[in-house]
């Protein structure tokens, strides 16, 4: 039986300061504490350390608590409880930080060892009266814990789910009989189609210690000892549920459940007193048992009867989870593709994870709307209404450890001796939720030798605990510099040594300059739809055979939208937000701001569209993790999200959850295009791959549609075999283009039964550009360009897009930045084109008004930076952290004259059908009347941008 506890309580925390607290709650909510100056960083890398912040500045880099405060905290109240003869009693909160209990003044120990993950359980039994003052001190500096690795985590970071302290869910006192069942857990074993019942027992009224010691309780289940017999209890006599004049403790134990073979099943057991583990192995699963399985959250109940009406009721799920013997990952022995998100604990309202079922419901509900079936933790557990609300929906989920060191992870005694319990813990709490399918001891772990050898002592640990879960020792440990654990479970990173597993990276700084252009095939590769990272797993399995899936995939950033500030109501302050307002107020930029926001979000879509592709494309690959769908609001403020910091999805149709789910999803035909550009003179012609992820083999034949522009080609291959579990080719595709008569944007859409993918297609009239006599072209304003302008000519200023030529100038890239320029500062931070596509000169050029994959070359060339903002034809959106006015088209007046300024270098970008279409373009609207620019521009500021 419960009594709660919720209520009001005093605090008092060790400066002094005083008030009243709700429990369940934390100081941010009851508004306890100090200013939040910015001093917690979010990794030991963070080259602005706290002590670079100005206190009476705002916060630029993430979000400002209003209430902070880190130390102790004792929160006291008086109660009055009887407790009943025969009877134990225990003070339990399920989530805290470190905590204590003290009755009366007087320290009571934990009844059950304790982490920052699980319930803390405190045995009061004897110690409550008529008046009794309990306090519960809490205290989120961690004393005796890993202090730095647990704050850089998502469990405790400011950087999102903030170190508050206080006491989540719920607060209460819990009665038992003097014998009881402390828990009970359930491991389904598919290959032996058994079920395992875990019952942690104690009795006597005595105080357990850690739980799970050498417990000597036994099952004596003659002729049971292969799990082949039966257990029904016949002749078996009736235990009395009495302690004997051996000293132990005889009664029986009766598992019930609808998924056994055997519904009811009777077993004598003999327990001492102290904590005791009972095991009942082998037993037969019913034959109509469902599966749980992905979006299928078929659930069963067992409860367990101890003699004297003792009862415990759990639900599970029936499920086998793990490698399927070649290195992919399998779910019920069916070969799956992860389709994941890293979830970093953003709460902006609370400061903390949800801790009811409905709130996880819905949050997992939003991922499942845009394609997820796995959630990655990042470096944090969620509470356990997380996975309760996983089972029921048929989600999968990847805890980690609260860890995150890039130095000397578990190489200190503190460290590994509270990572081995949390660890322990974790998975105990966690094992009748079919859901928690793998786990890792953090992120980006880094350590020496002495680390490394115990991780895989932890490896040991976990498998010893629960085999029915994939293990590693880490998500991108050591960033992938030093290959696969061959202890681990599987391996998830964003590389193998120097082979890619994804597609996008950092940038890296180039030789005497502080930036560097962004790392990865998409921003240095010609496109294509053909990309995969077979040639790197071929490497990879050179060393390991286990599943392998990629890591933190995307990071494409989004620019704020700032209709989301009206929703802070709650602990957090969204001054990193408002300071990016101002400053886009300041130049202007406000009227035009939400179209830089849906450019920028439709060039991220993009990118991940991308990644996911490639990815699939890739025939050993276990899957991909993004980050990620969320806006990510601390390390420099990364606003990555189809969703923002509140995960609701952002108000433009790039965040439609359906577009991002026509493309992530558990089966798709992927067309392999060697590019996305043709001339009309050329035939396209693809193969069509079937990634058929899902739950059924797929016979049909391959439709195909080419469409727009008053265009329409279609046609069907072959019956094509798709394999359940397999990535299968369904034929090839060839389409003449000569039909194109006009540059056109044409749709190819492929469709194999119910699974269908389009994707873009450009078609160009093969020409060659030339310069209209109208129109003098050169590479400076040199004297030739001054006399024609000031004649009243027409100048095409179309300088080499080099550094050289443009010294106010930074070189693009065709995506968004990576992350967020505060925390990768080694890049130029340009956000995409904003394009002016009703402009006459795109008549003879379609395109969109964000970058597409047409714009790739010019993408990726030089944009200026103007010492004004000014109208421009194309404008490349700069990062929120800069808001510099850049543009790589423009047209304006100088002199009596006419002037097109383009930083694009078409010239040298000839060999590609889009570049010279675009630069025929604009010769034809040169020489045309409608050339007619409305601004002026002084020929010396042009001198001085172009050299």
């Amino acid at each position: 039986m419960y009594y709660s506890l919720e209520g009001n309580w005093k605090a008092v925390l060790s400066d002094g300061t005083e008030g009243d607290i709700r429990l369940p709650g934390t100081l941010d909510e009851n508004r306890l504490g100090h200013k939040d100056l910015g001093l917690n960083q979010w990794h030991s890398d963070a080259e602005n350390g706290g002590g670079g912040f100005n206190p009476d500045a705002p916060i630029a880099t993430r979000f400002t608590r209003k209430y902070t405060y880190e130390g102790e905290a004792l929160f006291s109240r008086r109660i009055s409880f009887k407790q009943e003869e025969g009877e134990r009693v225990f003070l339990e909160a399920e989530r805290s930080r470190c905590l204590k209990l003290l009755v009366d003044g007087n320290e009571v120990p934990h009844f059950i060892p304790a982490s920052i993950n699980t319930p803390q359980v405190f045995e009061v039994t004897g110690m409550l009266g008529e008046d009794t003052e309990l306090t519960l001190v809490s205290d989120n500096s961690y004393p005796g814990l890993p202090h730095d690795a647990i704050v850089f985590s998502s469990a405790a970071t400011d950087e999102t789910q903030t170190n508050w302290n206080g006491v989540l869910g719920y607060v209460r006192l819990r009665t038992e009989k003097e014998v009881f069942l402390s828990s009970l857990r359930v491991y389904p074993v598919q290959q032996t189609l058994t079920v395992a019942a875990d019952l942690s027992v104690s009795g006597m009224g005595l105080r357990a210690g850690t739980g799970m010691e050498d417990g000597s309780g036994t099952a004596d289940r003659s002729g049971m000892a292969d799990g082949s017999g039966t257990a029904n209890g016949a002749g078996m006599e009736e235990g009395t549920g009495m302690p004997e004049a051996d000293g132990a403790w005889h009664g029986t134990l009766t598992i019930r459940s609808e998924a056994l073979a055997e519904t009811c099943i009777t077993t004598p057991v003999t327990l001492s007193e102290g904590m005791n583990e009972i095991r009942i192995e082998g037993l037969p699963l019913a034959e109509h048992v469902k599966r749980w399985d992905e979006y299928e959250g078929n659930l069963y109940e067992l409860s367990a009867l101890l003699t004297g009406d003792v009862e415990k009721r759990v639900t599970f799920g029936v499920r086998d989870f793990g490698d399927n013997g070649k290195g992919r990952l399998a779910l019920n022995g069916r070969t799956i593709f992860l389709r994941s998100e890293a979830n970093c604990a953003e709460f902006p309202e609370t400061g903390y994870t949800p801790m009811t079922e409905n709130e996880w419901t819905d949050i997992l509900n939003t991922y499942k709307a845009y394609g997820i079936n796995c959630v990655r933790f990042h470096s944090h557990c969620p509470s356990e209404a997380a996975f309760a609300a996983a089972d029921r929906l048929g989600m999968m989920m990847q805890p980690e450890l609260s860890h995150w060191n890039p130095n000397d992870a578990f190489e200190s005694g503190e460290s590994f001796s509270y990572y081995q319990q949390e660890l322990a813990l974790t998975i105990l709490w966690l094992a009748n939720h079919p859901s928690f399918v793998m786990l890792t001891f953090g992120n980006e772990l880094c350590t020496g030798e002495t680390g490394r050898e115990r991780m895989s002592r932890m490896l040991e640990q976990a498998r010893a605990l629960d085999s029915t879960r994939l293990y590693a020792n880490g998500s991108n440990v050591h960033y992938g510099r030093i290959g696969c654990d061959p202890d681990s479970g599987f391996y998830t990173s964003q590389s193998y040594f120097e082979a890619p597993l994804r597609g996008t990276f950092a940038g890296e700084a180039e030789p005497q300059k502080k930036t560097g252009r962004i790392r990865g095939y998409i921003n240095n590769q010609y496109p294509n739809t053909r990309t995969n990272y077979d040639a790197s797993m071929e490497k990879l399995r050179q060393t390991f055979q286990k599943p392998v899936f990629s890591f933190e995939v995307g990071q494409f950033e989004v620019l704020p939208d700032f209709e989301e500030l009206t929703a802070f109501q709650g602990i957090s302050d969204p001054a990193n937000f408002r300071i990016i307002q101002e400053k886009a107020d300041m130049l202007g930029l406000s009227p035009v701001w939400k179209r830089y926001v849906e450019a920028s979000g439709e060039l991220s879509r993009i990118g991940y569209r991308e990644e996911i592709e490639a990815a699939m494309r890739t025939k050993e690959l276990s899957g991909i993790s993004l980050l990620g769908l969320q806006d990510f609001p601390g390390q420099g403020t990364a606003l990555v999200g189809m969703m923002n910091s509140h995960m609701q999805p952002k108000p433009y149709p790039f965040a439609r959850p359906e577009l991002f789910q026509s493309f992530f999803r558990d089966q798709l035909p992927l067309v392999q295009m060697e590019k996305y550009t043709y001339c009309a003179d050329e035939v396209l012609k693809a193969d069509i791959l079937a990634a058929n992820f899902g739950k059924k083999d797929i016979c049909e034949r391959p439709a195909y549609e080419l469409k727009g522009s008053g265009i329409s080609v279609e046609g069907t291959l072959p019956e094509a075999d798709c394999r359940m579990g397999e990535l299968s080719h369904a034929g090839t595709l060839e389409i003449p283009l000569n039909m194109v008569k006009k540059a056109a944007r044409l749709d190819l859409t492929v469709r194999i039964g119910e699974m269908s993918n389009t994707y873009p297609v450009w078609v160009y009239p093969a020409e060659n550009p030339e310069c209209p006599e109208s129109v003098y072209e050169t590479e400076r304003l040199d004297s030739r360009a001054k006399e024609v302008l000031e004649a009243g000519g027409r100048v095409y200023l179309t300088p080499p897009s080099r550094e050289e030529n443009l010294p106010h100038s930074i070189r693009a890239q065709f995506t968004t930045d990576f992350w967020s320029v505060g925390n990768f500062a080694a890049q130029e931070g340009g956000m995409g084109q904003l394009i002016d596509e009703k402009h006459p000169l795109f008549e003879e050029f379609p395109t969109e008004f964000h970058t597409n994959w047409q714009w790739w070359p010019m993408a990726g060339q030089r944009a200026v930076i103007l010492p004004q903002p000014m109208k421009a034809i194309i404008t490349e959106m700069d990062s929120y952290a800069y808001m510099r006015p850049m543009i790589q088209l423009m047209e304006c007046r100088c002199g009596n004259g006419k002037l097109m300024l383009s930083s694009l270098g078409l010239q040298e970008l000839q060999q590609y059908p889009e570049a010279r279409a675009l630069l025929s373009a604009i010769y034809r609207y040169m020489d045309s009347e409608r050339f007619d620019p409305e601004q002026s521009m002084e020929a010396e500021i042009i001198e001085e941008l172009v050299r």
